[in-house]
């Protein structure tokens, strides 16, 4: 990464027992502002913490030494310094004059959306959140000049602070071509976003920091004429934003919605319920927890429905290395902040499985499953169940027994995934029974069936298509080795056998069948390989040899 920050242009600006403990600071580089409060001491604040820099305190000279070498604060009580990043922001007493300042250091930092360059090119409108001196505006100064730049498009900044392009009439160079409209008074920001479009014909409009119901109102106005927004808020995660009235609007807005009886029974769910208004005005959010860790929220209005709904989300993390790699992690959330509108329907959302033990006279016990284990699965995309039904052989296909639910649901949500699931009337056939838990605790027949033929019962809370999906998938995701097979196909090994019929359990269990996704193991020799093909054969598997500069190495794929 390039960092140009100007540094000693702010250095000037302060008096002297200020500015000399900052030259000669180590950590210099990282200064993050400089706090010049009336009757303290001078304080520096580095991202490990706050430093004095003097034992002296603060005097009235030492303030009008400083303010008589910025620019006049504006109506929000900022300055800057001409053709520079920097922040100065004021605070007054009650008769207006000045009784502190704080000095926040501005950078460009070039390179720092590397890692979510391929949304940009998406041309979808980007939503920056997180907590403030984070590094929202860094960022969006930078994908200001990436889409300029180098992708060429017509971008008009909505610079109210003169926080993006900096000080003065002349911009910094760290938005390249972009043009920049500055905001006489911060409340005119919302006229100012609709100026541009209307006067400037943009293609891409960059806002910092919407935080009225106004702003919001015209961000949404903009994104429906066609136009791609870039903007910041504060709020750590998406669903702080949801929990905003004034800042809901962006990501489509919340309102309840009263259901009828039928409906209300059908979702398991109370009559009055919270559902998405409108289209979000922004399609994707990140969320900037860390200045190097982003979570990628690609499709809003399907992740805001989920959390209203209190369902596991799939979260994408992007993580920028210290070797300038990028990683992408895929992990999981729950939101239980709206309990108190749908209490009812988040408790439903877990799953129960009653499995059956090998004794005649043990009890059958349920246990939990964890969402967190099938989030992948339940919440990505159908293309990694593009199987067809008619692929599969008639020993790969289960056979399921539906009692208490709507059939119709079960065959619909079966065909639209292309499950290898076929359903069955005859209990005795079956190999899984899905069931709604309130109805299978009073039907003690169908329990001591499934006991002594060993049928996997799955329970549901409530007849919802999400819960229907998640237990069939999560039935799909149940095809491993019993221990006692394991203990057999581990006896008598080396510890380098071990070693390679472990990678593969591994690789399989929690990558090929969780993520329905392939994996290729690491190189071994020719008996190491037979090995482990005759274990990936016992998952009915399919694999291949791959070589490369003479390692050869097995590739397991999904069914």
């Amino acid at each position: 990464m390039l960092i140009a920050d100007d540094l000693d242009k702010l250095l000037h600006v302060l008096p002297g027992f200020v500015k000399n403990p900052l030259n000669q600071h180590p950590s210099k580089k990282l200064l993050i502002e400089v706090v010049m409060d009336l009757g303290r001491r001078p304080e520096a604040r580095f991202p490990g913490g706050p430093e004095y820099l003097s034992i002296s305190n603060i005097s009235w000279n030492d303030l009008d030494f400083c303010i008589k070498k910025i620019p006049q604060f504006s109506g929000d009580n900022r300055s800057g310094i001409e053709c520079t990043l920097h922040r100065i922001s004021s605070i007054k007493n009650r008769k207006g004059n000045i009784i502190g300042l704080t000095f926040r250091v501005g950078r460009a930092i070039f390179g720092t959306v590397s890692h979510v360059r391929d949304l940009l090119y998406t041309g979808s409108s980007i939503l920056l959140l997180g907590k403030p001196g984070v590094g929202k505006t860094t960022v969006i100064r930078e994908i200001t000049r990436v889409l300029a730049d180098e992708m060429e498009k017509r971008v008009v900044i909505i610079d109210t602070s003169n926080e993006i392009a900096g000080d003065g009439d002349i911009p910094h160079p760290a938005i390249g071509r972009a043009r920049r409209m500055q905001v006489v008074r911060p409340e005119l920001q919302h006229e100012v976003m609709i100026e541009a479009v209307e006067n400037h014909m943009p293609e891409v409009i960059i806002i910092d920091e919407i935080g009225t119901e106004l702003e919001a109102v015209a961000a949404r106005t903009i994104a429906e004429r066609g136009v791609q927004l870039v903007g910041t808020a504060h709020g750590n995660y998406l669903h702080s934003v949801i929990k905003n009235p004034t800042l809901c609007d962006l990501i489509g807005g919340i309102q309840y919605v009263t259901l009828g009886d039928d409906e209300a029974k059908r979702r398991g769910s109370q009559k009055s319920v919270l559902e998405r208004k409108s289209i979000p005005a922004f399609q994707i959010a990140i969320e900037i927890h860390k200045r190097d860790s982003w979570i990628i929220h690609e499709k809003v209005d399907q992740v805001v429905d989920e959390i209203l709904q209190g369902s596991v989300i799939a979260l994408q993390r992007r993580k920028f290395n210290c070797d300038t790699s990028i990683s992408i992690r895929c992990e999981n959330s729950s939101f239980t902040e709206f309990n108190t509108y749908k209490n009812n329907y988040i408790n439903n959302k877990t799953i129960s499985v009653s499995s059956s033990t090998v004794k005649d006279d043990s009890p059958i016990y349920t246990s939990q499953l964890s969402l967190a284990n099938s989030f992948y699965s339940l919440n990505n995309t159908d293309a990694h169940l593009v199987n067809n039904q008619k692929s599969y052989n008639n020993s790969k296909i289960a056979k399921l027994y539906v009692y208490s639910l709507n059939m119709q649901q079960v065959e619909l949500v079966i065909e639209n995934l292309s499950l290898p699931i076929l359903l069955t009337r005859d209990l005795l056939k079956a190999d899984y029974v899905l069931a709604l838990r309130s109805c299978l605790q009073y039907n003690n027949k169908i329990r001591q069936t499934a006991k002594s033929r060993q049928i996997v019962i799955y329970t549901i809370h409530n007849n919802s298509i999400n819960n229907i999906r998640r237990a069939l998938k999560q039935m799909l995701n149940t095809q491993k080795i019993s221990l006692i097979a394991w203990r057999k196909i581990c006896l008598d090994k080396t510890f380098n056998e071990l070693n390679a019929l472990t990678e593969t359990r591994y690789a399989i269990e929690n990558i090929v069948l969780f993520y329905r996704e392939s994996v290729e193991l690491l190189p071994r020799s020719h008996g190491l390989r037979e090995l482990q093909s005759s274990l990936i054969s016992l998952y009915n598997l399919k694999y291949s040899a791959s070589d490369k500069r003479g390692n050869q190495k097995l590739i397991i794929y999904p069914n």
